[in-house]
C-alpha cells in the first residue's frame, strides 16, 4: 500500500454503494471511501469507534438512543462503540471511514449491504 494517494481517484474507483474501500491504514487504523445511498442496516461495533466524514453530499447517522445526526461536506462525527445505528442518505453521499482495521463493515448484523473485510482490501492485492 502506497503512503500517498489521492481521495478523489479512490472514489472515482468505488463502483458499488455501501461497499468501502480501503485506501490507507495505519497504527491498527484503517481509513475507507465509500458511496452511499440508501440505508445501510441497524448495527453496532461492540469494541470499536467509528469516524464518518462527509467528502460529498449528507448523511444522517440515525440512533435509536440518542438524538440523529446531520452531516453535510466538510463535517465529521463519532459514533461511539457499542452504539446502534444506521447511515442513512437521501442522495448519494461520499463518506471517509476511520476505524480499526478489524472492524467488520455491519458489526455482528448480515444484510445484502454486508462487505467483508477481504472484500474491503481486494484492490490492494490486484
Amino acid at each position: 500500500m502506497s503512503n500517498t494517494g489521492s481521495i478523489a481517484r479512490e472514489f472515482e474507483a468505488v463502483r458499488e454503494q455501501w461497499s468501502p474501500r480501503v485506501v490507507a491504514e495505519l497504527n491498527g487504523q484503517s481509513v475507507k471511501v465509500a458511496k452511499i445511498c440508501g440505508e445501510l442496516v441497524w448495527h453496532a461495533h461492540a469494541d470499536e469507534d467509528e469516524l464518518f466524514l462527509v467528502w460529498k453530499g449528507a448523511v444522517t447517522i440515525r440512533y435509536r438512543d440518542r438524538p440523529d445526526v446531520r452531516l453535510e461536506a466538510g463535517d465529521f462525527h463519532v459514533v461511539p462503540r457499542g452504539v446502534e445505528h444506521n447511515p442513512l442518505a437521501a442522495e448519494e453521499c461520499w463518506v471517509l471511514l476511520f476505524e480499526p482495521s478489524e472492524t467488520k463493515h455491519t458489526g455482528d448484523a448480515i444484510s445484502e449491504r454486508t462487505r467483508s473485510l477481504a472484500d474491503q482490501r481486494a484492490h490492494l492485492s490486484a
